[in-house]
């Protein structure tokens, strides 16, 4: 598998935590994205944790050599077009996450995640590790 891959919050906490079954996938030819809004939830995590200065260093190194990938107006299209069509269809996902598929349909990305409930966005890709 080759190619450009959004990753989710809970993906990147695993490969901060050098999980096997996380850092074995780092495929040649595949670029990791991380959106900005996943930022936003490690830094809280990292912020809300027993360790809170030494979990912010691996983040930010994590972080040097990745790329981020910004919300800007054509985010917020897709953030609103997604959330309506999820309220309309009763399948509402955690508000964060409406972000971080939006942010996956708009560039045409395959969002490695482990939540299932992603499943009910239409038109998104996802990769389970």
């Amino acid at each position: 598998m080759s190619g450009n891959l959004l990753l989710d919050t809970n993906i990147v906490s695993a490969m901060l935590d050098a999980d096997p079954a996380v850092t074995s996938r780092n495929v040649a030819g595949t670029i990791f994205y991380v959106p900005c809004t996943v930022v936003g939830e490690l830094y809280f995590g990292a912020a809300n944790s027993g360790r809170p200065a030494e979990n912010e260093r691996r983040l930010e190194s994590f972080l040097a050599s990745s790329t981020v990938v910004p919300a800007d107006i054509e985010t917020g299209r897709w953030y609103g077009r997604l959330k309506a069509q999820l309220r309309r269809n009763g399948t509402p996902i955690p508000e964060n996450d409406v972000w971080i598929a939006a942010a996956a349909l708009q560039h045409q990305m395959s969002l490695v995640t482990r939540d299932a409930h992603f499943a009910v966005v239409t038109g998104l890709q996802t990769i389970a590790w």
